[in-house]
């Protein structure tokens, strides 16, 4: 236990001379370079950034980012200000507003004051080429995440796990620690919401009340 990382510096660190790290940092710097690559290279650990290590308190783990211009920044589900947001994120506001019957304001999908609040909002691939989905699906980014839910898992402090549609559902076999608390339900996309299971599901009220339960200030999840 005393070898476990810190911080995310820390845990990069450690990650930089990992056989996996080394082929994902050249991968990238060849899709980069050949083609049009999303988010931006410099948001890539955007969500790291804005979340720190010892200030998770919840995770939200997407898929892959968005693949059309000016979506992506780093942070799963989340668009920068000014950009339409999309389908999935109106049902996350949906839901929202719907548990605690509060406005959101539905033309602002950037959620980084969600990051500022100890979520991480995480995606299981941090790349994709431009109009092209799951193109960064490779295993190298499949050894990151499970170095990242490691991690996590190993914290000691309070934290829930939002696990939203099938793949993100498969990612409960690397978390173990009971102190934790995991809530899976299907994925918010249209696709899969309007068949069922999403709405009515109650996440947000639960992960505040577990958050309060254990002395933790509550998640603002009113954008306005």
């Amino acid at each position: 236990m005393d070898n476990i990382a810190k911080s995310w510096n820390e845990f990069f660190k450690k990650l930089q001379n990992e056989e996996f790290c080394i082929k994902l940092n050249n991968f990238l710097n060849k899709e980069y370079s050949d083609y049009t690559c999303y988010p931006p290279r410099n948001l890539l650990f955007n969500a790291f950034r804005l979340t720190p290590l010892d200030k998770v308190k919840v995770v939200i783990i997407g898929q892959d980012p968005y693949h059309e211009p000016n979506q992506a920044m780093g942070l799963s589900f989340s668009v920068p200000k000014g950009v339409k947001v999309p389908p999935s994120l109106i049902n996350i506001y949906k839901e929202i507003a719907q548990e605690y019957n509060c406005k959101m304001d539905f033309s602002n999908g950037d959620l980084t004051y969600l990051a500022n609040q100890g979520v991480l909002l995480l995606n299981s691939i941090l790349s994709v080429r431009a109009h092209q989905a799951l193109s960064h699906n490779i295993n190298e980014y499949k050894e990151f995440l499970t170095s990242v839910l490691e991690l996590l898992d190993h914290q000691s402090q309070p934290m829930v796990f939002l696990l939203w549609g099938g793949p993100a559902r498969k990612l409960k076999g690397c978390l173990h620690n009971p102190s934790h608390l995991i809530l899976e339900c299907i994925h918010p996309s249209p696709l899969a919401a309007n068949h069922g299971g999403w709405f009515g599901n109650n996440h947000f009220l639960k992960t505040n009340e577990y958050l309060r339960e254990n002395g933790l200030k509550e998640i603002a999840w009113s954008n306005i």
